[in-house]
């Protein structure tokens, strides 16, 4: 249980930084743009080799783009929850179907972390899921800052 709410509370840190990052002052930047810059700081954070970073990103934004899916369905289920007249056997369905998605987003990444191994060590697998929750919260920092 631990372990969904730690991905969901990950999964959702996440897409609230990606919304906040979305947006600079002179509007928004593209969807290539955010991960070019996610992709830099993770090359620098993990230290991988520029051989390493070919193989590995597609993969990464492979598995980013296929977990975006997923959660499309959570935030569907979530707004199905805020309506009036939702009854509690469907808030817990509702409740159920966003677990089971969060479970089929964690066998998701169980799938990709293999295919990472064949090209990253376990370190630089381990330096790279660090630089992404890095990379998370130096935005959100960085939002906040420019907020003020």
């Amino acid at each position: 249980m631990r372990k969904i709410i730690f991905t969901l509370s990950l999964f959702c840190l996440l897409i609230f930084t990606l919304s906040l990052y979305s947006q600079n002052r002179n509007g928004h930047i593209s969807q290539e743009e955010f991960r070019n810059k996610q992709k830099e700081y993770i090359i620098k954070k993990a230290e991988l080799t520029q051989e390493e970073a070919e193989k590995f990103f597609p993969f990464y934004f492979e598995l980013q783009d296929k977990k975006a899916e997923y959660n499309k369905e959570v935030w569907s289920n979530i707004r199905k929850g805020n309506q009036d007249n939702t009854t509690e056997s469907e808030y817990s369905k509702i409740t159920e179907d966003i677990i089971k998605t969060k479970i089929t987003i964690d066998k998701l990444e169980l799938e990709y972390l293999e295919k990472y191994k064949k090209i990253l060590s376990p370190k630089k697998i381990f330096n790279v899921q660090r630089a992404e929750m890095r990379f998370h919260r130096d935005l959100i920092k960085e939002f906040h800052k420019k907020k003020k």
